[in-house]
């Protein structure tokens, strides 16, 4: 089905913004709750928890997320799904979401609909509720979807990207690279892994993998250190290895720099237990691979054989 129709009858004008927003309503069912804690006031009602608070935003947007070719209702879930890995990525648990639209008048009402229960699915999978938002029309031919998603802390703390001392291990979930055929809209963000990680005293930092290993392990690395990375360490996905017989590259370089993984990249102490650590992790999560990639070290004290990440770049937005 295409976002876009030729059909008036067929297109959100038909409808007009306000029986619109009733369609939305019903598409949504019970992943939105009733005012005032849900869509029909100015402001949603949150209620306080106590906990602190973590706010994230991210959009998909026609022809730079997804196309024709991305159904409807995996592209509603890519957009609840790719915020609620950075929720994972602080050890979060998701609460409450808004969600606006900038939709040009052409857009197809059947796709809209699609879209819409793809997230009214995915919300309720993850136990989201939709609070609200707003529409407003683009011009022609653009689609962006904008969600700001509303967490708290589900302990005692949560994991930030800073914190990285000399020796700390750097370690990966699952596999990497890859992403464009098919996994940048299937994948299952780290809700449960990020948690239980955001537990372990071992874990002194964290973040997700979105634009690519090469260019998110900048994020972590503190002024004066580099990451060491053992090229045969880094764990390939077979999505990677087929890209890369397609483009002639490596398979590394597909799995540094793709993006769109969704996978936790994860600091350990280097005082820690590391045997004990993983085989908690194994016992804990028995079918998903945890992989140790290297460690940080002092840019003058690089160990011989680490990849030049340097080579490699990930998604940059703006270039």
């Amino acid at each position: 089905m295409k976002l876009f129709t030729p059909l008036r009858a067929e297109s959100v004008v038909a409808l007009g913004e306000q029986r619109l927003i009733v369609a939305l309503r019903q598409w949504l069912g019970n992943a939105s709750p009733q005012a005032p804690f849900g869509i029909g006031d100015d402001c949603a009602v949150v209620p306080a928890s106590g906990k602190q608070m973590l706010i994230t935003t991210d959009p998909v947007i026609y022809g730079q997320h997804f196309d024709d070719t991305v159904p409807a209702r995996a592209v509603g879930a890519k957009l609840l799904k790719r915020n609620l890995s950075d929720i994972a990525a602080m050890g979060g648990r998701p609460v409450a979401a808004v969600l606006s639209l900038a939709l040009a008048a052409d857009t197809n009402v059947a796709w809209l609909r699609e879209f819409y229960l793809g997230i009214a699915a995915t919300a309720r999978r993850f136990q989201v509720k939709i609070v609200g938002g707003d529409i407003t029309q683009g011009p022609a031919g653009f689609f962006g979807a904008f969600l700001t998603l509303h967490g708290e802390a589900a302990g005692p703390r949560v994991v930030t990207r800073g914190g990285a001392l000399p020796g700390d291990r750097i370690y990966v979930t699952g596999t990497l690279g890859g992403s464009l055929l098919g996994h940048h809209y299937q994948f299952t963000p780290r809700l449960t892994e990020g948690l239980w990680l955001a537990r372990r005293s071992e874990v002194c930092a964290m973040m997700d993998v979105s634009d690519g290993l090469a260019k998110d392990l900048d994020s972590l690395t503190p002024a004066g250190l580099a990451p060491a990375i053992c090229e045969e360490a880094v764990p390939i996905s077979a999505a990677a290895r087929r890209c890369a017989a397609q483009t002639k590259q490596t398979p590394l370089f597909h799995a540094l720099g793709d993006g769109e993984d969704y996978e936790l990249l994860v600091v350990v102490c280097h005082r820690a237990d590391q045997k004990k650590f993983e085989a908690a992790w194994k016992k804990r999560f028995p079918r998903l691979r945890l992989t140790q990639i290297g460690v940080f070290a002092k840019k003058e004290n690089m160990p011989p054989g680490a990849v030049r990440l340097l080579d490699y770049s990930g998604y940059e937005h703006l270039r």
